[in-house]
């Protein structure tokens, strides 16, 4: 596959690193010349120019790309970026969005944009804390998640049947089991009358988000607001 990568900084050098390890054929521009330089140890061929200029995108050979990501640190860059290549015809162009606000931006003129993995990152930090009993999650949205939670002692749905937790209003309204990991086993599709089990490893989807609320059903009732909360008044 033959790919543009804009910008070799925090996100773009190790972009760089995991397309050329791959075996793509990777074409990397960078305006800073210290950037540019630093790139030149990947097995790629480095631009020092501007990529909002679009004899650059040319050079880069964009007009017979796969694909583009453009990785700089400024959404109006991005933007620019992605138009250009678009005029060029490239079949995928993915930028990242560092203001969640420019998103409908992206979305408008048809890019694929990917939020700022910094800012995934700490959000993934926070919730280790908030919600430590949240494994994995992935944001669908502005509120809906996709995560991973293991079924506790304290789980009122544990020992039973998916219909009956359902009957008996065990599972919030728009929460929905995706598949099942029990250790020593394939992993399950969940069906009605699938038996929860204490320890189970749960793929869940809740509309509202990993929220109290929702992760009590799995024998998590814990809010780590309270804990921060004694703490600061301790001091």
């Amino acid at each position: 596959m033959y790919v543009v990568i804009v910008g070799a900084g925090d996100i773009g050098t190790p972009l760089i690193e995991i397309a050329t390890a791959g075996g793509n054929e990777v074409v990397v521009i960078e305006r800073d010349g210290a950037r540019a330089e630093a790139a030149t140890e990947y097995d790629c061929l480095v631009l020092n120019d501007d990529a909002t200029v679009k004899n650059t995108l040319e050079d880069a050979g964009a007009d017979r790309a796969d694909a583009l990501i453009s990785t700089t640190d400024r959404d109006a860059t991005n933007i620019m970026v992605c138009l250009l290549a678009q005029e060029l015809d490239v079949p995928d162009v993915v930028s990242v969005v560092h203001d969640p606000e420019h998103r409908n931006v992206f979305r408008q003129i048809g890019v694929n944009g990917m939020e700022n993995p910094q800012r995934l990152i700490a959000e993934h930090l926070y919730r280790a804390v908030k919600r430590p009993s949240v494994v994995d999650f992935m944001r669908i949205g502005e509120q809906a998640e996709v995560f991973e939670v293991t079924v506790g002692e304290q789980s009122p749905i544990a020992g039973r049947t998916l219909s009956s937790a359902n009957e008996q209003g065990l599972l919030p309204d728009e929460t929905l089991i995706v598949a099942i990991e029990r250790e020593n086993e394939a992993p399950l599709t969940p069906r009605g009358d699938t038996h929860i089990e204490v320890g189970d490893l749960l793929v869940v989807y809740s509309a509202e988000g990993a929220t109290p609320d929702v992760t009590d059903a799995f024998g998590h009732p814990e809010d780590h607001s309270g804990v921060f909360r004694r703490r600061h008044e301790r001091r």
